[in-house]
């Protein structure tokens, strides 16, 4: 299954509300994407079916090693690609906004020639 942008998103998501302590279940998700009950919903049995996300019998969400992958992919993305666009000049509130543009689409390719030309680490 292809993942699109906004499941990539979710994964992150669940990524970072995991990362932050203590267990995560749709309600918080939806709040920190200041999305609906139903699109949540929807996502997360998208997710599940996919094999990214587990749901415990009390709600509570489980990035699967698939989802986690992903998730940590583009959480590493999306913090470098912030820091290197402030870096280069940009404020920190359109960094972050682009950063959450371009780490979706990025090929893997340039975002490693940027991690070894700016922060000489990563890639081939």
């Amino acid at each position: 299954m292809q993942l699109l942008e906004s499941g990539e998103m979710y994964l992150e998501t669940i990524y970072i509300l995991s990362q932050k302590g203590g267990e995560v279940r749709s309600v918080d998700v939806g709040e920190y994407m200041g999305f609906s009950k139903p699109s949540v919903s929807r996502a997360i049995r998208l997710l599940k079916e996919g094999g990214y996300v587990l749901m415990a019998e009390d709600g509570h969400l489980t990035l699967t090693d698939a989802g986690r992958e992903i998730a940590a992919k583009i959480y590493e993305r999306h913090t470098m690609l912030a820091s290197f666009l402030e870096r280069i000049g940009v404020s920190p509130e359109v960094a972050v906004r682009d950063a959450c543009k371009m780490e979706h689409d990025i090929s893997d390719e340039t975002f490693d020639a940027i991690k070894r030309h700016v922060f000489g680490q990563g890639g081939k």
